[in-house]
């Protein structure tokens, strides 16, 4: 076997495609244009680099979809997850990491790989043949999705992301924030502590809703068009679609009390989640801002608990590019226009670190597949992966294509199961068990060499 696969890009998919190509036999060769060409998010030239959130979100395997992509991904020796796992944080029932351990040591494994090599510079063009998987992800460089979209014949698509500040712990007033996992959720008492809580009345809330309100923005670019994805709306717009609007999603009071005053409920609490191991840094949940630089410390520290905070990094906001994928791409998620490609990773339409990395995964052990000599199907639909690939190739309208994170309304129903919320926990289960048996059987057969 001598052909070559490239992977382009160096993220969560770039990263998990090449470990999996790479344990199956095949050489690879990582193209990582940073750290010589930077991005608006990027701080370092590392491998696997977390650029937004430090949490993978729920690791609940029977309950959450997410937590049975975790799951899927484990199964499958996934070197994303196995670092994870080596640099988890207290999150209650989240997978939260430290994230610049988690990057080193990502990027450790694969230089020390043997059928791994790294080579840094800018990827400009879509090359005519060779084994090819592009995984640049939301913040694919402009000549590249040029090249792309030249080639695709359409626009890509475009929705815009938002960063969340971190706090320095030492700046925060633990007289007025204490620490507690929503619901006290969590084995051990490291994890039911894991979120640091900010409390506000009413008055303090209102007051923090017009100061949102009324903040300097950032002003898109003349001729720029995007909707922003679901999942990761600024603060601001949030607050924009109703004044309570925030204090049902991030800021929602439920599963707490406030060791302070434990015989008053709060109106709304902020959470902030530790950020690194060493529990000196913690990022403000669900926090994405599209506010200025000023305008941010302004309203941030109108916050209990942070009047006197000291951000490490301020919010920030940024142009995603993903391709239309249930046009563009095959079930085997190769570009229709040039078989010999294939892409994964966000620019496909999932959003999240995981599922990012879920379908690098998945390219890398198609791309290893045809190498060999033989051919792969992606996994039954049933399964986690399953759901998410069949989504992005086909199962989505082209029209409204938006980008997805995986959740049970993308697998198939079970048969004979009640419906509603009052049969939700025995139908997830179901969902989970079958997903399980499904992805054991799907991954049996193939082979690991290395």
């Amino acid at each position: 076997m001598t052909q070559t696969l490239h992977i382009v890009g160096g993220g969560m998919a770039g990263s998990e495609a090449a470990w999996q190509a790479a344990q199956l036999g095949v050489q690879v060769v990582i193209h990582e244009m940073r750290p010589s060409v930077g991005t608006f998010a990027h701080q370092t030239g590392l491998l696997g680099e977390m650029v937004c959130s430090n949490s993978f979100r729920s690791d609940d395997s029977e309950q959450n979809a997410v937590g049975l992509l975790h799951w899927e991904m484990r199964a499958a020796d996934g070197l994303i997850m196995r670092t994870a796992d080596a640099h988890r944080l207290p999150a209650g029932g989240a997978l939260a990491v430290d994230r610049d351990p988690f990057a080193q040591s990502v990027t450790d494994a694969l230089m020390a790989h043997p059928n791994i090599t790294v080579e840094y510079g800018e990827v400009t063009d879509l090359p005519d043949d060779g084994n090819w998987i592009f995984a640049t992800g939301p913040l694919t460089s402009s000549t590249l999705g040029a090249a792309i979209a030249a080639e695709t014949g359409a626009d890509a698509l475009a929705f815009f992301d938002a960063i969340a500040p971190i706090v320095y712990f030492d700046s925060i007033d633990m007289s007025k924030a204490w620490m507690q996992s929503r619901y006290d959720k969590g084995e051990t008492e490291e994890e039911r502590t894991a979120y640091l809580n900010c409390p506000m009345d009413r008055d303090q809330y209102e007051a923090f809703i017009d100061a949102l309100l009324a903040a300097d923005k950032t002003e898109f670019h003349e001729g720029e068009t995007a909707s922003y994805f679901d999942g990761c709306l600024p603060i601001e717009v949030m607050a924009e679609r109703g004044r309570e609007t925030l204090r049902f999603g991030p800021m929602k009071p439920v599963g707490l009390t406030n060791p302070h005053a434990p015989d008053i409920k709060p109106y709304a609490v902020v959470q902030l989640r530790r950020d690194n191991k060493l529990g000196t840094l913690y990022n403000i949940v669900g926090f994405q801002t599209k506010m200025k630089y000023g305008a941010q410390t302004d309203v941030f520290k109108q916050i209990p608990g942070l009047e006197d905070a000291s951000f490490a990094r301020l919010g920030g906001i940024h142009r995603n590019t993903f391709l239309n994928a249930p046009t563009l791409l095959t079930a085997d998620m190769r570009l229709k226009s040039r078989p010999h490609i294939r892409f994964a990773g966000q620019i496909t339409g999932v959003e999240g670190y995981v599922e990012s990395a879920a379908m690098g995964l998945l390219a890398g052990r198609m791309a290893a597949a045809d190498i060999m000599g033989g051919t792969l199907d992606a996994p039954p639909p049933t399964t986690a992966m399953g759901a998410l690939i069949t989504h992005i190739t086909g199962g989505a309208e082209a029209k409204t294509f938006q980008p997805m994170n995986v959740n049970f309304g993308l697998f198939p129903p079970v048969e004979g199961l009640k419906g509603g919320r009052r049969g939700r926990k025995d139908r997830y289960r179901a969902y989970t068990d079958r997903a399980k048996a499904d992805w054991q059987a799907w991954l049996a057969p193939q082979a690991v060499a290395a």
